[in-house]
């Protein structure tokens, strides 16, 4: 049988992220250093192109396709901004714009926050501040949004206060105050931002529990207890089976939301899609870290790279209680009678 695109584009992710991305580099990361080389092979194979159009350079993939890579990346844990690069690149292309090379971010990342774009002399300014961008520390370049418009900002515009997530990724407080590089009319507003930034992370944590699901149940076959593998007991057995099936509904969740960008950013299904997900974190990863006992809280097992992201991203571009509140807002108003058809609509 042919194999996908899809299918292609996830084996080839898989096998650099196994050959650049192992232990060695994710420590390093943990201590702040980038894993340049990681970064340098996925540029070369094109992999934070992948969400943008061919015209503008990119893989010329359908959208649920290109967002698969993420589960990749999630499976292995990647200390490496390419969810952010590949949402910045998406958006330079809807604007128009020029994607420069190397690793990007973006904002705003938190519902609420702005930064604002003035025009003197022939020349952009933009001003503000905002809160948990990823990587922002490490990068030259960022993509904001500005009302109706998007910028790409160098890094002599902006000041860090650093930050970072329980995975001790970055997660920096930016002050903008200088010219922008370049400026175009957005695609997306600022609701269709966060959402797409959720439909990825919710991605990523479905890679990531497909992953904890085969390492939890291979550490319960293998660890001994009462002469014979904790797997065997019924306890584990019953436990193993809710960690499977929340990496599997993590798993429906993320094409959810992808399909849902591919028909135009729809918040609704993405919303039900990440909140599912969040949920799925936080029950699989308290199990795992239950089965594997007092050696998954050590930092020489492998195990916290993939929990402490869990813990992160479950709160990046939104809350569980925020896309559960926005979800019921809209039954709310739209009633009662509709409920059932609002649950059911493809």
């Amino acid at each position: 049988m042919d194999q996908s695109v899809g299918d292609m584009l996830r084996e080839t992710a898989d096998r650099l992220f196994q050959a650049h991305c192992d232990t060695a580099t994710q420590r390093l990361a943990d201590q702040g250093t980038w894993p340049a080389a990681l970064w340098a092979a996925i540029e070369e194979a094109g992999l934070h192109r992948a969400l943008v159009p061919e015209e503008a350079g990119g893989f010329g993939v359908a959208v649920p396709d290109a967002l698969s890579l993420l589960k990749v990346a999630g499976a292995h844990a990647l200390p490496l901004p390419l969810a952010e690069t590949m949402l910045a690149s998406w958006l330079l292309a809807g604007a128009g714009l020029d994607i420069p090379d190397g690793p990007l971010t973006v904002g705003p990342v938190r519902d609420g926050e702005s930064v604002t774009l003035t025009r003197a002399d022939g020349v952009w300014h933009v001003a503000g501040t905002l809160t948990r961008i990823p990587w922002a520390r490490d990068l030259e370049r960022m993509v904001v949004l500005a009302g109706d418009r998007i910028a790409l900002v160098s890094r002599d515009s902006w000041s860090i206060e650093p930050g970072e997530n329980v995975a001790r990724e970055p997660r920096d407080t930016v002050r903008f105050d200088g010219s922008v590089i370049a400026v175009g009319p957005s695609a997306v507003d600022a609701a269709a931002l966060i959402a797409v930034g959720a439909a990825m992370r919710t991605q990523q944590i479905a890679g990531a529990l497909t992953r904890l699901t085969e390492m939890t149940t291979q550490y319960a076959q293998d660890r001994v207890q009462f002469g014979r593998p904790i797997g065997k007991f019924q306890a584990v057995q019953q436990n193993l089976a809710v960690v499977a099936g929340q990496a599997a509904a993590a798993v429906a969740a993320a094409d959810l939301a992808a399909e849902a960008i591919a028909d135009g950013v729809k918040i609704l299904p993405i919303a039900a899609g990440k909140a599912r997900a969040g949920e799925a974190a936080g029950i699989a990863a308290g199990i795992a870290h239950q089965v594997h006992g007092a050696i998954g809280f050590t930092f020489e097992h492998n195990l916290h790279f993939l929990t402490r992201r869990l813990w992160s991203w479950r709160d990046e571009f939104g809350k569980d209680a925020v896309w559960q509140t926005l979800l019921g807002q809209h039954m709310a108003r739209v009633g009662g009678a509709a409920v059932w058809a609002e649950i059911t609509a493809a």
